[in-house]
């Protein structure tokens, strides 16, 4: 994992995973890492990861073609 950089984050599940199919359909590997809390759910965040090499154009991705 120390080649991957987080690139959104989000406690809703749906949003990380819109983030993360986007990503995927524009050449991009990117995966969801779980970082909420298993015993209180309300506690924490869900990432989404890319590797090093594809994080400008990750985020440009993110900030011009979704919208929630």
């Amino acid at each position: 994992m120390s080649n991957w950089s987080k690139v959104y984050e989000s406690k809703e599940p749906y949003r990380a995973e819109i983030v993360k199919d986007i990503l995927d359909q524009k050449g991009i590997n990117a995966i969801i890492m779980n970082k909420k809390d298993s015993a209180y759910y309300i506690f924490g965040q869900l990432e989404v990861h890319v590797e090093a090499k594809s994080v400008l154009n990750a985020l440009k991705i993110i900030e011009n073609d979704i919208k929630f």
